[in-house]
């Protein structure tokens, strides 16, 4: 059975660099559409304790999710040195799709397809997929890519995860300060060599009572018009469900993989929120009974980049194994994990081995 052995990486940062002094004339409401009337600067400096969100990138007026996803796939194609025609399928990972500057989403045609015409790929054959996940959507569709190499399906596919969430936040809502725009994108291609690639994976949905945590929602201020939706995030109920059940997924995928903790050398997860990421970890490394963990396991980008759903993962990936991050490397043969939580909920987590040679 062929293996899913990742062969190239992309990744877009937008330059619009936002600091919290962005959001300085803000006004913010509560849960309860009240007015919050603590100084904004007060808002802004809790929500960096708590989020360690320093920063965020935000598009360019002028450009679209496609745009951003086109640019990291262009990266990506190239740095995996193959023909754009050899790609098999494209899986376009998004929650809010093609969305303008006035906040309307669209998804007629799909993402994928959008892509692979702004890639200018001619073969009819090229399938194109969009996955709508949350904010793990980024690493479900590099299970499903992997999933269509072991059955034989696909040889190569372009896995990419894009969004413009700047876009699809409420005004008035605090919790804008978290999100972020931004793209990244691997080539996935199999490989006869099952000891290397995609070793092992795991997912979770729990669809209850969850659908509320994470969900579109009108403006918090109700003297704003209440028929234009945006993301409404229950972060306690969000930080508890991650909690209890991100860790036990994580040590079941790499039970699943016959590994231990100590046999992994980096966790990618989701860049949701440093003091939530920082948790889950921890607790993670708790259920093999260790109570302390070297911090450099798990990087970091949310502190300067924001949480752009779908993107963190696989531009994290990427800025890594480009050397573009200080301290942060790849060793070959070393086992990563890819993991995130988001909407739905939905938990996943991959077990990824390098070769000896290239990373």
């Amino acid at each position: 059975m062929p293996n899913t052995l990742i062969i190239g990486s992309g990744s877009y940062v937008p330059e619009n660099v936002i600091e919290g002094s962005h959001f300085k004339d803000a006004v913010f409401y509560d849960d309860n559409h009240q007015l919050i009337e603590k100084p904004t600067e007060e808002i802004i400096e809790k929500f960096v304790d708590i989020t360690e969100i320093e920063r965020r990138r935000y598009a360019n007026p002028e450009d679209f999710n496609s745009d951003l996803a086109h640019r990291a796939s262009l990266e990506a194609i190239e740095d995996a040195g193959i023909d754009k025609e050899e790609i098999d399928y494209i899986i376009f990972a998004t929650n809010f799709g093609e969305v303008d500057v006035n906040g309307i989403p669209n998804f007629m045609p799909s993402m994928s397809a959008r892509l692979k015409g702004k890639l200018g790929i001619k073969r009819r054959d090229c399938i194109n997929y969009d996955m709508i996940f949350g904010c793990p959507g980024w690493v479900e569709s590099l299970i499903l890519a992997d999933t269509m190499i072991k059955a034989g399906k696909a040889k190569t596919v372009l896995v990419v995860g894009g969004e413009t969430l700047s876009r699809v936040t409420d005004p008035y809502d605090r919790n804008k300060m978290i999100f972020a725009d931004g793209a990244g994108a691997v080539v996935v291609t199999a490989t006869e060599d099952s000891t290397v690639g995609v070793l092992a994976d795991n997912t979770l949905c729990d669809n209850g009572e969850e659908l509320c945590y994470l969900e579109n929602g009108p403006s918090l201020n109700l003297e704003h018009d209440q028929s234009q939706l945006f993301i409404r995030m229950r972060g306690r109920k969000i930080y508890e469900y991650a909690l209890k059940n991100v860790p036990d997924a994580i040590k079941a995928t790499i039970d699943k993989a016959g590994l231990d903790i100590s046999d992994i050398s980096k966790i990618l997860i989701h860049q949701a929120n440093a003091k939530m990421d920082y948790a889950m970890i921890g607790r993670l490394f708790k259920l093999y009974g260790q109570k302390d963990y070297d911090h450099a396991i798990s990087p970091m980008t949310i502190q300067e980049l924001g949480n752009s759903s779908v993107a963190t993962v696989p531009t994290l990936f990427d800025l890594i194994r480009k050397g573009k991050m200080e301290g942060q490397q790849f060793t070959p043969g070393s086992h990563i994990l890819f993991t995130s939580v988001g909407a739905g909920m939905n938990i996943n987590c991959v077990v990824y081995k390098f070769p000896e040679g290239k990373i």
